[in-house]
């Protein structure tokens, strides 16, 4: 009876050690720390974001928020892969993925970038709780102007190669291939371009709204763009035609690259105008 006894209290001992072991170990396991700095395209600080920590191998989740300067702290973490989702008002959310090795003070910084809202394309809250039809409309021109951006985005990797390839097509030593290739990425790029242009045009104005701020400048830049994009295709044939008939480009033809050049860089400045909230 004595022999059990003794028996029960060591397995007994033997179990509060082995759980004190492991508490003590997770209590080591779990003193790492996650902080960085969450800030804007433009590097200004994003106060009030909020992060999200996820250990992927446990499906545990922590949450913070950052301060008036920008910068968040997660405390008490284990060792381990974590996915960092960092979201606030006004930009789009950015996910990152970290490991955190135990006892380690890990640092994760988090750009995010900015999102048009309503109100930034000049429609007001009251206009946006509208009859169905106004809500229909306003679908409509969201979904068209995003199509807008999107094929925009695009339409700037062939105009870049264009600008690129136009060295080449126009110098004295250019080949035949090399102004196909010119001609052939200007194709391309002015197909885009007008696509992009069709759904901005086609949008469903909304009675009531303002352009302001980026948006303005975003339209006033098509004035230089827009035509551009009309004249510098007809200067690009007319100079085609005189190189390929072995004739050095003049008259009006020999504008073709001012007014490429002009056209790409307001292109390009329009793309920045939505890209930065300002």
């Amino acid at each position: 009876m004595k022999r059990q006894t003794a028996a029960g209290v060591g397995a007994v001992c033997t179990f509060i050690l082995l759980v004190s072991f492991a508490a003590s170990a997770r209590a080591q396991n779990s003193d790492a720390t996650l902080s960085g700095l969450i800030a804007g395209a433009t590097g200004a600080p994003v106060p009030n974001a909020k992060v999200a920590v996820k250990n992927l191998a446990t499906g545990q989740s922590s949450a913070a928020q950052t301060d008036s300067t920008g910068h968040y702290a997660v405390p008490n973490l284990e060792a381990g892969s974590y996915e960092v989702a960092v979201s606030a008002e006004g930009y789009s959310t950015n996910t990152v993925n970290v490991t955190i090795a135990s006892g380690a003070n890990q640092t994760a910084n988090v750009t995010l970038a900015g999102v048009l809202s309503l109100q930034d394309l000049g429609i007001s809250p009251e206009q946006a709780q509208g009859t169905t039809a106004d809500q229909a409309r306003l679908n409509k021109r969201s979904h068209m102007l995003m199509l807008h951006q999107r094929l925009g985005l695009i339409a700037a990797v062939p105009l870049i190669a264009t600008v690129a390839t136009s060295f080449g097509a126009g110098g004295r030593s250019t080949s035949t291939s090399d102004r196909y290739l010119h001609l052939a990425l200007g194709s391309a790029t002015g197909d885009l371009y007008f696509m992009s242009a069709y759904f901005a045009i086609r949008a469903p104005r909304i009675p009531g709204t303002q352009s302001r701020g980026q948006i303005r400048v975003h339209k006033a830049l098509a004035w230089i763009h827009g035509p551009g994009m009309v004249l510098t295709p007809i200067l690009g044939a007319i100079a085609f035609d005189q190189k390929s008939k072995g004739e050095k480009v003049h008259g009006i033809a020999s504008a073709h690259g001012a007014v490429a050049i002009v056209t790409a860089a307001a292109y390009g400045a329009a793309i920045v105008s939505v890209s930065f909230k300002f």
